[in-house]
């Protein structure tokens, strides 16, 4: 079984590797051009422990590399990034406390992804982009290496190389690339210089013949095996939570870490939920119940995840307001549920606990939480949705759209619910 990967970064040439039992063992593997030209600097396993492998990578075996590599003239380069290269901009970037330090975890990680697989690109001279002078930055320098980091060489099941196209984190890459650049202007102007290379690049999502990897998306099914595996394992907040996914189409970032308990039902507003999307500003109160029949409360829109929220509702440690779906299950009692995303909006534990309630199910690896939201989506569709349903329904409109459809926005979620429930009765999925 594969290990999840870590999300924490590597210094240059050095390799993750699975191993059998769940672990991840580290490599230095330095590139074939160096060793072809008789680097002194060997490739070496460098254990399964994360912070010894990266220790000796950046203490002993890069500098003896660089060292090698400029003639012993890196010998004598102060330890530090060279003020105006790309390497610095990093730095002024990272340290921004409100560029930097405002964004999520998951963008953070992103952007230090594709930060450093640009700036560790070697030219031909055998020098880091990284080490270059931004003032030697042109438009046409990083279309050339853009285009070099666009196609990757990896060995098939056979051995035998081949080449494809990673234009989603090339583009990726492009993206932190002239953030950093704008965020430095705005603090080094004199030193930034004004024309950002990395702007109007025209970047596309996919080239000619190129397939975009789609979010895969699960069925009813699955997401009755996954629910039925969480419970089994004794994590019932995320089979509840996998549910209102599905119904209610919001992403995990935003259910997990927006998703109070006085949304759900509070005392102004018993027959509502409170939805929110902070990804577009979007958010509305769905109906619980049917408003069209003339006795709502005896026609609940949602009575499977309703029964389990107000089970969690009434749960609640006493004097705990906040986030609703929390770490209750059972090798955590007599302590404090805590959320299942972190502050900084950290969701890696929560995300290894779905892939190991998706593989003690059965299910397709491939899945992920965000595959029960494009469920919904799909399961929507399928049920003859509306285009302007399902855009109320996952509230993908502007703002300034939105006045126009307000009036419309109950009558079409109750539809939506309605629908999309009738669907699942057709196929004997549920009994009414």
């Amino acid at each position: 079984m594969k290990p999840p990967k870590s999300a924490r970064p590597l210094p240059r040439y050095t390799l993750r590797k699975p191993l059998a039992g769940g672990q991840w063992a580290y490599f230095f593997n330095p590139p074939s051009w160096a060793r072809n030209a008789g680097c002194p600097v060997e490739g070496e396993p460098l254990g399964m422990d994360y912070d010894a492998a990266v220790r000796r990578a950046e203490d002993v075996l890069l500098p003896a590399f660089d060292s090698w590599r400029t003639g012993g003239l890196s010998d004598m380069v102060p330890i530090g990034p060279g003020v105006g290269t790309f390497d610095w901009l990093v730095t002024i970037f990272k340290g921004n406390e409100v560029a930097w330090g405002d964004l999520d975890h998951k963008t953070k990680r992103l952007y230090s992804q594709g930060l450093e697989l640009f700036a560790d690109h070697v030219l031909k001279n055998g020098a880091r982009v990284g080490s270059q002078k931004l003032a030697d930055f042109t438009r046409g320098f990083v279309d050339a290496t853009y285009a070099k980091l666009l196609t990757v060489e990896e060995q098939d099941a056979h051995g035998k190389t081949v080449k494809r196209k990673r234009r989603r984190f090339a583009n990726a890459a492009m993206t932190a690339c002239r953030r950093a650049w704008n965020i430095g202007k705005r603090a080094q102007e004199k030193i930034v210089p004004e024309v950002n290379p990395f702007a109007k690049m025209g970047l596309k999502k996919r080239g000619p013949g190129e397939q975009v990897r789609e979010t895969p998306t699960a069925t009813w099914d699955e997401l009755a095996a996954f629910r039925t595996e969480a419970i089994l394992l004794g994590y019932q907040s995320i089979a509840t939570a996998a549910l209102a996914t599905w119904e209610w189409l919001q992403r995990e970032e935003h259910l997990l870490g927006s998703f109070a308990l006085s949304h759900y039902r509070p005392k102004e507003r018993p027959n509502a939920v409170r939805v929110v999307h902070p990804k577009n500003g979007e958010e509305a109160w769905w109906p619980l119940f049917d408003e069209t029949q003339k006795r709502p409360e005896d026609f609940p829109l949602f009575p499977e995840l309703m029964a389990e929220l107000d089970a969690i509702k009434d749960g609640a440690v006493v004097g705990l307001d906040g986030l609703i779906f929390r770490r209750g299950h059972a090798h955590r009692r007599g302590k404090v549920p805590k959320p299942w995303i972190t502050p900084k909006g950290d969701l890696r534990y929560f995300r290894d606990v779905v892939k190991e309630i998706i593989r003690a199910a059965g299910l397709r690896d491939t899945l992920s939480f965000t595959s029960f939201r494009h469920g919904g989506f799909t399961e929507g569709a399928d049920a003859d949705m509306t285009d302007a349903e399902l855009r109320a329904a996952g509230r993908h409109r502007s703002a300034r759209q939105l006045p126009t459809y307000a009036k419309r926005t109950r009558k079409q979620l109750i539809s939506v619910a309605k629908k999309r429930r009738a669907e699942r009765t057709k196929r004997a999925d549920l009994s009414e």
